[in-house]
């Protein structure tokens, strides 16, 4: 079974251009690292919740939108050797700088899949 990484974020709404093209400039480069597939959803029906929810989770303000992502890799192994690529590619330190969103509140880890139907 493939290995995932998970991500949410809050994007504010005037920035989804943005983020959409972050996103589409990225991809490529998660694929070069070995991401099988790469996936960014942005909310459309995220319910608030009484104890916890998305937005809370990251907390979003009134004027963001969460944004659900996840990478699929062929293993847990490849991820790691893919996070460590990452870091040292001198493509990938531009995106500090575009980031239309605050980092500091992502919510993100790897998970190991239990079901794939």
């Amino acid at each position: 079974m493939n290995y995932v990484d998970g991500f949410v974020v809050a994007v504010p709404r005037d920035k989804k251009a943005a983020y959409q093209a972050m996103a589409a400039k990225a991809a490529p480069l998660f694929k070069e690292f070995g991401a099988l597939r790469i996936v960014e959803c942005w909310a459309d029906d995220v319910p608030d919740g009484k104890l916890t929810d998305f937005r809370m989770a990251v907390k979003a303000t009134d004027d963001e939108e969460v944004v659900f992502s996840w990478i699929e890799y062929p293993s847990r192994e490849a991820r790691d050797a893919a996070n460590k690529k990452m870091m040292e590619d001198p493509r990938m330190k531009a995106f500090g700088d575009e980031m239309p969103f605050d980092g500091k509140r992502m919510i993100y880890g790897g998970f190991a899949p239990i079901l794939d139907e």
